[in-house]
């Protein structure tokens, strides 16, 4: 009879090793199987009985003691497993130490025979170099192998195409794509081509050695050679490879692969040089495209800059505006592109050198034709600015980009792409500065500037010439006249001409001082200021100069600066020197001589116009040693030239200068001697008459008070020409002058005792005068001879007779004796016997 009580439930070691093992359900299952079923739902009234479940928890304690038992011997089994494979991998791992050791062991002594020579052995294949025999022989099988397959391949294509008519071959290896692929078929076909130009030259249109046509020579095609004509073929193949290749470099460039762009680029590189991609890279470049048609836009800009740009006076305004555009453009787009260029070409270097040149010399080279095209209708000086301004703002493009780096960006520029660039900017400028072709543009110009601003004062000398009388000094002066002439008449020729444009025509005009260029030679009002020299001319036609040798230099660049300097300064001498101031020199030595001569009083009028003179002299020698000959110095024989050039020049003018002086003094000498013979004898001999006294009342004599007046009145017009050295030279060679005449003039006139006071007085106002001048320092003193001689009128004998003897320590202890005898005869009292006895002493 069976339990009224269920077993507890079996379970094994599988049981506790579930992932979804909880040991409070396995004890509630445990305590459930113990439970009836007729229990479990539904109020118990009976009481808890604890059998069952202690004999269910009996049950499966002795089942888990079981289990513990069986794991127990379970573990100790796997425990011995792992002890025996342990030793076992001990063992493997000794083995194989051995056998590595053994091997680099064997490993070593290979090595050692292979690089030692054994001794007594000089045979270089010994050792070491049996293995790099052996590698160069394998090498060398190599190279054949696939020289060999190559051949074949080669062989294979010739036939296909020369007997067949078509490179399937060739096809598949172009169509399997890939970019080694590309380059074989790029190197076989231009084998073909020379394979087919040996083999079939009938298909290349050469003849035999009679004359005749390979083909005929061999009957019908196909008889001998090939059948098809094989340079068609193998160029249409070329072309074909070519076409895709250049199409799917520009897809690549327009999806901006630059990896794809490399490999096509490089595939054409050994198809055609590269040449190919290189044109179609520059020639289909955006900025291009959009350029071109802006190139050909005519030169606009504002009519005041253009007007600047012609005016000597104005400060140029700069690069004009659409270049300024341009290569401000170019210096972004050829930064930006740089970076794709060296991304997209295994031969970048090659590509810029490419893309520059089409920049320089198809962009900016038109535009700046187009910019110095139009400035050269406006002027010379127009161009000329615009060429340096052009010079300028390109030579700071062609700096900018060197500071970038281009390919090389952020590494400095690459020395080949800095010569392309130095090269670009010497190309854009030679047409313009080789040979003489700029010192003759900037000595016209300069040439046209001076002629305008001086032909008012060239025309004024002109007619004043024609006026003067012919004599043989005037004979002498017709070089300078005739050189006037000609500046004259190419002038107006140059007015007349129809190159000049409208705008140059009104500025040289405005330079000249006229209204139109209709106006006759005749007609053409010139005033005396016109004649007269102007400083501040002089300043503006040196300003002119300076910048022409500045815009020289930066053109240039200092190879031919000697040279150059050199045609400047004869420019500057011709017009500044010649015909400038020699002409008023001359001007001015004319009406001296004229005054020298003169009847009346001399109009010493001409001479203010020496300050003038002087002063751009001066300004002009400044110039030069500062500015003209120190550029010369790398050229000793030009630099030699330069100098005597100015020193002969300056001579020439310091000695007109000279003249003028010179004949100033005789003309105001000439006068005072009139003046002089206009003395009256009773001047210092008045009678002893009623009125008498009043004459001696009178501070000097008449004679003495215009001469007075007249050397105040000249003295007075020489400081306004003269100053420092040059205005005490002529006051004392005047001085020395003046005072011989006195000397003179007194020994012609008797004096009596009430006419002595009147020679006294005025041989004080005669020194008052001359010795208000600025004087040379050892001169000054000697003036006073003037005073003691008149005392020798006024002096009683025996006064007179201790002064002579020097006594009195004045000036006549140094004069001889013999000389003052003269003065003493004319005293009335002459013949007394005192004044005898003072004679007698003589």
């Amino acid at each position: 009879m069976g339990s009224i009580f269920q077993k507890g439930l079996g379970f094994t070691l599988e049981t506790f090793s579930s992932k979804d093992f909880i040991v409070r359900d396995f004890v509630e299952s445990l305590s459930d199987s113990t439970i009836p079923v007729n229990r479990r739902s539904g109020p118990s009234t009976a009481a808890f009985d604890p059998k069952p479940l202690i004999r269910t928890f009996e049950h499966a304690l002795s089942r888990l003691a079981s289990l513990s038992d069986d794991l127990q011997t379970r573990e100790s089994e796997l425990l011995g497993s792992v002890r025996r494979a342990e030793i076992q991998h001990t063992q493997t791992l000794e083995s194989l130490g051995k056998k590595l050791d053994h091997t680099i062991d064997s490993f070593q002594s290979l090595d050692v025979s292979l690089n030692s020579v054994p001794v007594g052995d000089a045979s270089s294949d010994s050792g070491g170099h049996v293995a790099v025999k052996i590698g160069e022989k394998l090498e060398e099988l190599d190279r054949q192998r696939k020289r060999a397959q190559d051949a074949k391949f080669l062989t294979q294509c010739w036939l296909e195409v020369s007997e067949k008519g078509q490179l399937s071959s060739l096809e598949d290896v172009r169509k399997q794509g890939g970019g080694e692929g590309k380059v074989r078929c790029a190197v076989i076909a231009r084998q073909l081509m020379r394979i087919s130009q040996r083999l079939d030259p009938g298909s290349w249109g050469h003849t035999n050695g009679n004359g005749r046509r390979a083909s005929d020579a061999a009957g019908p095609r196909g008889t001998r050679g090939a059948v098809y004509n094989t340079k068609e073929l193998i160029e249409k193949f070329s072309e074909t490879l070519e076409k895709d290749l250049l199409k799917q470099f520009d897809n690549f460039y327009r999806r901006q692969n630059f990896e794809a762009m490399r490999e096509c680029a490089n595939v054409l590189l050994d198809f055609n040089g590269g040449a190919s991609v290189i044109g179609l890279f520059v020639n289909q470049h955006q900025f291009f495209i959009d350029r071109s048609q802006l190139i050909t836009e005519e030169i606009a800009g504002d009519g005041e800059s253009w007007e600047r740009l012609a005016d000597p006076d104005a400060e140029p305004p700069g690069v004009e505006a659409s270049l300024q555009s341009l290569i401000d453009e170019v210096k972004v787009v050829v930064q930006e592109e740089s970076f794709i260029i060296k991304r997209a070409f295994p031969y970048y270097e090659l590509v810029l050198g490419k893309f520059l040149q089409r920049v320089f010399q198809q962009s900016i080279q038109q535009r700046l034709e187009m910019v110095l095209d139009k400035a050269n209708t406006i002027s010379s000086l127009a161009f000329l600015r615009s060429l340096q301004a052009a010079r300028g703002y390109i030579n700071a493009l062609v700096d900018d980009l060197k500071a970038h780096g281009l390919t090389e960006h952020p590494d400095p520029i690459s020395s080949q792409s800095n010569v392309i660039l130095d090269q670009q900017l010497d190309d854009l400028f030679v047409p313009y500065l080789v040979g003489y072709s700029y010192i003759d543009r900037e000595k016209k110009s300069l040439e046209e500037l001076y002629s305008s601003l001086l032909f008012k004062f060239n025309l004024f000398h002109s007619r004043r010439k024609k006026l003067l009388p012919t004599t043989f000094m005037a004979t002498l002066a017709r070089s300078g006249s005739e050189l006037i002439a000609s500046a004259k008449d190419a002038y107006l020729e140059r007015l007349d001409s129809s190159e000049l444009s409208p705008g140059q025509k009104a500025m040289l005009l405005r330079l000249a001082g006229l209204k139109n260029a209709d106006q006759k030679h005749n007609e053409i009002e010139v005033t005396e200021q016109d004649g007269v020299l102007s400083v501040a001319n002089a300043k503006r036609m040196l300003k002119w100069l300076a910048e022409g040798v500045g815009r020289g230099l930066e053109l240039s660049g200092g190879n031919e600066t000697p040279r150059d300097v050199s045609a400047l300064l004869n420019l500057l001498l011709a017009n500044m020197g010649e015909i400038y101031i020699e002409t008023a020199l001359d001007a001015a030595y004319d009406a001296a001589v004229t005054q020298e001569t003169s009847k009346t009083e001399p109009d010493l009028s001409y001479l203010p116009n020496l300050l003038p003179a002087i002063s751009i002299m001066h300004l002009m020698i400044t110039c030069i040693h500062t500015v003209l000959v120190p550029l010369a110095s790398s050229n000793t024989t030009v630099r030699r030239e330069m100098e005597k050039a100015t020193n002969l020049a300056i001579n020439r003018m310091e000695e007109k200068t000279n003249n003028v002086i010179q004949r100033t003094i005789d003309a105001i000498m000439n006068w005072v001697g009139k003046l002089l013979a206009m003395q009256k004898k009773s001047d210092f001999r008045p009678k002893d008459v009623e009125g008498g006294g009043v004459w001696l009342e009178m501070p000097q004599t008449p004679t003495c008070l215009s001469i007075f007046t007249f050397l105040t009145k000249s003295h007075q017009t020489a400081t306004t020409a003269l100053d420092g050295n040059n205005l005490t030279s002529f006051s004392t060679e005047l001085a020395i002058g003046i005072r011989s005449l006195l000397l003179e003039h007194f020994k012609k006139f008797q004096v009596n005792p009430a006419g002595c006071l009147m020679v006294t007085k005025d041989m004080t106002k005669y020194t008052e005068i001359l010795a208000s001048w600025p004087l040379a320092p050892g001169f000054k003193p000697s003036l006073d001879i003037l005073t003691e001689i008149g005392n020798l009128f006024v002096l009683g004998p025996e006064a007179l007779k201790e002064r002579l003897r020097g006594a009195g320590g004045g000036l006549l202890a140094g004069v001889e004796r013999a000389d003052l005898r003269p003065y003493i005869l004319r005293r009335e009292d002459a013949g007394s016997v005192s004044m005898q006895t003072v004679l007698n002493g003589l």
